[in-house]
């Protein structure tokens, strides 16, 4: 079996990862997933300590404009 099957693939996004899919800049992207963490709107943003994570289930239906 090879390594690459062993591998667990993510279920979360970093905010970096989200930061170059939208395009935008850090100061910004840091703001509205803050912003988007409080509403849990339009998209679910978890927070563990001082860094988030974005499922990206959650996150890819909203960026496709599935409900």
């Amino acid at each position: 079996m090879d390594e690459r099957d062993n591998r667990i693939s993510a279920k979360v996004y970093t905010v970096e990862e989200i930061q170059q899919l939208l395009g935008i800049g850090r100061t910004k992207i840091y703001a509205y997933i803050e912003g988007v963490y409080k509403a849990q709107e339009p998209f679910r943003v978890i927070k563990i300590g001082r860094s988030y994570r974005i499922p990206k289930e959650s996150f890819d239906k909203w960026i496709n404009g599935i409900s």
